[in-house]
């Protein structure tokens, strides 16, 4: 399989928009969007049914959800993929597949890792899993930085609608086989939740690692986009080693920041509960002052790097600061910090209440089997429906009327979840919320991505990208970490009418957006 970059002509009718599908760069973003979709579910809900099998608190699974905070904050390393190059690797497969090879490689370790990792085993067994979660999400991102960069750069602004809808269907695929495809394994091989299995759980986990040769091979095959093969380095290697060393540097105060407060943290937190008399409010505000915190000693520590002469600012501001200064220079302060806001929110009801939803379903009574033909199966296919819907409409109505009909539906299929949680156990009612739910997500998501896509200068390909992939995960990963602590204090259909009041002030900035941004 070789696929060109050949341009193609802007789309003029129906048949001609759907025949774009078949573009070359419009079915390599298939294979990518797979390759993307496998980590994700190996995280979160097919990781939190493993734990709740295993006998871990349903508060303890969902905080396993924040090992996937490194795609909040992909925009921080985003400038090494966009600039630092390999050894060896680089020069053989150019800039953006040699990042893609080594995210890959990546993933398939820390797979195999939390595979071989028994959460009952030691007590020390939770942390060394979140540890290889921890790296799966990390590489996972990374490998999201390039995917997004290589789509961007591949083709002109006509295509990328349809690229977002066959990525997407890629991506449901890749979370199908991650998603029901290991229930199905774990039932198989004699895992349940009257009868826990580790080996079970350890062979889904391998094969779900070799599932992942789809995107090694796919990085093998297609071609570096044109515009990187133009991009020569305009730093020397010893330049970019120091430059990999602050980051290094960078990270590990942040890291060390988080080791070092833990006692202060518990004290605080146990102080504020007794003064707000809520454990879960005095909890996050104290995550999030320790998270700040953080991220201003990692600041200051690499300030001080360029300061010390070992990195030249120059170089910092090219990677980090001309990007952001690009985006508020062509928008405006105002309509920038508009369009910033939108992003973060838009997700946010889907989001917080995707982490808890496998929890919930089976808190119900559903068992792996009946998750996985319905939730998993029959829901990619209607995901996938409402990605292609979503890349047709977004081409033939414009890009923001379809985004503001996806945030409707997305927060009004929540409250069909209230409907479910009432009902119980119920086989028709399932497939009518999982219908709406995947369809207006896969709507919301086509539409969503072209929305980014049109925001990002080709100049600053994967670093805009990240920023704005990575706002637009933040907060409502944040939320979703504390999910299941909201679920057992105001209980499951009080949950998801807050969910879908959430969808609110989206529709709000839309319809202002709207009227501002062309």
């Amino acid at each position: 399989m070789k696929l060109d970059n050949a341009p193609i002509e802007p789309t003029q009718s129906w048949l001609e928009t759907i025949a774009s599908f078949t573009h070359p760069r419009v079915v390599t973003m298939l294979f990518l969007g797979f390759s993307a979709g496998i980590p994700i579910l190996l995280i979160f809900s097919s990781l939190g049914l493993w734990l709740r099998e295993a006998g871990v608190e349903r508060s303890a699974v969902t905080f396993f959800s924040w090992a996937a905070l490194g795609y909040s904050f992909k925009f921080v390393w985003a400038p090494l993929v966009d600039k630092l190059p390999i050894p060896f690797l680089t020069q053989w497969l150019g800039r953006r597949r040699s990042w893609m090879l080594l995210s890959q490689c990546s993933i398939i370790t820390a797979i195999l890792w939390m595979g071989m990792t028994n959460p009952l085993e030691s007590e020390n067994s939770l942390t060394i899993m979140a540890l290889a979660a921890v790296l799966l999400g990390f590489s996972s991102a990374t490998q999201d930085v390039v995917i997004d960069a290589y789509r961007i750069e591949s083709a002109d602004s006509d295509l990328q609608a349809m690229m977002s809808s066959t990525y997407i269907a890629g991506y449901r695929i890749g979370m199908l086989v991650a998603g029901a495809g290991a229930l199905y394994l774990a039932s198989y091989f004699g895992s349940s939740k009257e009868s826990y299995s580790y080996t079970a759980w350890y062979w889904t986990y391998a094969i779900m690692s070799s599932v992942m040769l789809v995107g090694v091979i796919t990085t093998l095959l297609i071609p570096e986009p044109i515009k990187q093969r133009e991009d020569n380095a305009k730093h020397n290697a010893s330049e970019y080693l120091r430059f990999l060393l602050l980051f290094i540097l960078a990270v590990s105060a942040f890291i060390a920041t988080f080791y070092f407060s833990a006692e202060m943290v518990k004290s605080s937190k146990k102080a504020l509960t007794e003064t707000f008399s809520n454990k879960h409010l005095a909890s996050f505000i104290i995550e999030t002052l320790r998270l700040a915190t953080a991220i201003i000693m990692a600041a200051i520590v690499a300030k001080l790097v360029v300061l010390s002469g070992m990195v030249r600012q120059s170089m910092v501001d090219e990677t980090y600061i001309e990007p952001v200064k690009d985006f508020f220079s062509r928008y405006g302060m105002g309509l920038a910090w508009l369009l910033l806001a939108l992003i973060g929110l838009y997700r946010i009801s889907d989001i917080v209440l995707g982490v808890i939803a496998n929890v919930f379903y089976q808190d119900l009574g559903f068992t792996k089997i009946e998750i996985a033909n319905i939730v998993k199966t029959f829901g990619l296919f209607m995901t996938i429906a409402g990605g292609f819907l979503g890349g047709l409409l977004s081409v033939r109505f414009g890009v923001m009327k379809i985004l503001f009909l996806g945030a409707a539906l997305s927060a009004g299929t929540n409250i069909l979840f209230m409907l479910l949680a009432n009902t119980g156990h119920d086989m028709t009612m399932l497939y009518l919320v999982i219908s709406a739910d995947n369809l207006s997500a896969g709507l919301a998501s086509a539409a969503f991505i072209a929305f980014l896509s049109k925001l990002t200068n080709i100049s600053f390909t994967a670093v805009q990208y990240a920023i704005f992939s990575s706002l637009m995960t933040l907060l409502p990963k944040i939320l979703g970490g504390y999910s299941g602590s909201m679920v057992d204090s105001m209980g499951y259909p009080n949950f998801f009418i807050f969910t879908a009041a959430l969808g609110i002030p989206v529709l709000v900035l839309i319809l202002i957006a709207g009227k501002r941004f062309k």
